[in-house]
This record gives structure tokens, C-alpha cells and sequence, in this order.
């Protein structure tokens, strides 16, 4: 496939990850564009891999799709194998490996993995496998530059789940106010604490932006 046709296939879009005491959050608009084409307004970004881990994803949308099968099968073998869930570092370093693997002929996306086994983890990975633990919060897409923004002027260490639930939404919010490509028919949020992973409703998010 040559360069053109990629960049007609690009999506759009902002994701989010931070990092709680005891939590990681998702968050991530809906807007997926082709070009100058809304392709859709309710896009999933953000994949469920394992009941404690998930991952946001921004880049070519067929490539995303494949790379959750690929990884929820290999999470899967895992777990026959060793008779116990993958560790968050672990799922990171597998994630890592499959991209490297495919590294002269990429998948044409950007990665954040977030879950909870004894702690929260945080991940962000580049198309080719360069992956860096995050320590407090991460942003992908084309509307990172303004969610990241929010992020570096209301992030505090010890924010309460809600707070953190807060920040997100409204830092994906403001990219949705300037981005182009990101928008659609409302945020999603993902809540990944020692319960598991949970999306919040439409209706909560939404409080969140109103208060």
C-alpha cells in the first residue's frame, strides 16, 4: 500500500491513559475520520484485552482491530500455559514484541496499555515496539497536544479516582474543541482498578463535564 492511500486511511483521534494511586483510566473520543470524511461518530478506541487490562488506540483502524485479536489470543494461551493472567508488565512487553515484530512493515498505530494485577501500569508504545512506562499520564492521536495541555496544569499526585475520572474527560474534551479529527458522539472513559475493567456510562461523563 503506498503513502497516499495510508494517509486516506488514517483515523483521527485522542486517547488518554492516567495513573492513580490504586487505578489507571481511559479515556478516548468517538470520531473516526477518513481524510476530510467523518467515517463515523461512535468509533471504538478503547479495547477490553483481559478483565484487567485495556488499551487505547489511535492510527489505522483495520490495524487496531487485528492487534486486539492477536493479542487477546496470545493473553489467552498465557493463561493456559501458566495457569494464571498475564502480568500488566508482561502484557506490555508482549505488546511490545509484536510490534517490533513487524517492524519493516509496521501496523500504523499508537498504543496505550493501562491495567491492574497487584498495582496500576501504564504503557505507551510507538508503531515499531518503543515502549515506555508511564508514571503519571500519557496522550495519543492528533489531538494530543491539547489534551496533554490539561494534563500538565491540573495532574496531581494523589488524585481520587473521581478527580482522575474528571481530568480525563474534560482533557479529551478540550481536544474535541480544537481538533478537527477528534469529536463524535461523546467520550469514553474506562475505569481499571483491583474490580477490573469497567466503562463508565454516557450519563456520568457527562457529569463530569458539567461540573
Amino acid at each position: 500500500m503506498d503513502t497516499e492511500k495510508i494517509e486516506k486511511l488514517k483515523t483521527g483521534t485522542t486517547t488518554v491513559g492516567a495513573v492513580g494511586a490504586d487505578v489507571v483510566i481511559l479515556g478516548a473520543d468517538r470520531k473516526a475520520t477518513m481524510g476530510y470524511l467523518v467515517a463515523s461518530k461512535d468509533s471504538k478506541k478503547i479495547f477490553q484485552l483481559d478483565d484487567h487490562v485495556g488499551m487505547t488506540i489511535a492510527g489505522v483502524s483495520g490495524d487496531a482491530q487485528a492487534l486486539e485479536r492477536y493479542i487477546k489470543a496470545e493473553f489467552r494461551l498465557y493463561e493456559l500455559k501458566e495457569g494464571s493472567k498475564i502480568t500488566i508488565t508482561g502484557a506490555a512487553n508482549l505488546v511490545a514484541n509484536i510490534l517490533y515484530s513487524r517492524r519493516f512493515y509496521p501496523y500504523i498505530v499508537q498504543l496505550i496499555v493501562g491495567g491492574y494485577d497487584d498495582k496500576p501500569g501504564l504503557f505507551s508504545f510507538d508503531p515499531v515496539g518503543g515502549t515506555s512506562e508511564e508514571k503519571e499520564y500519557f496522550a495519543t492521536g492528533s489531538g494530543s497536544v491539547m489534551a496533554l495541555g490539561v494534563l500538565e496544569d491540573k495532574f496531581k499526585k494523589g488524585m481520587s479516582t473521581d478527580e482522575l475520572k474528571r481530568l480525563v474527560a474534560r482533557a479529551i474534551h478540550a481536544a474535541t474543541k480544537r481538533d478537527i479529527a477528534s469529536g463524535g458522539s461523546g467520550i469514553d472513559l474506562v475505569v481499571i482498578d483491583s474490580k477490573g475493567f469497567r466503562r463508565i456510562s454516557d450519563s456520568e461523563v457527562n457529569k463530569y463535564l458539567s461540573n
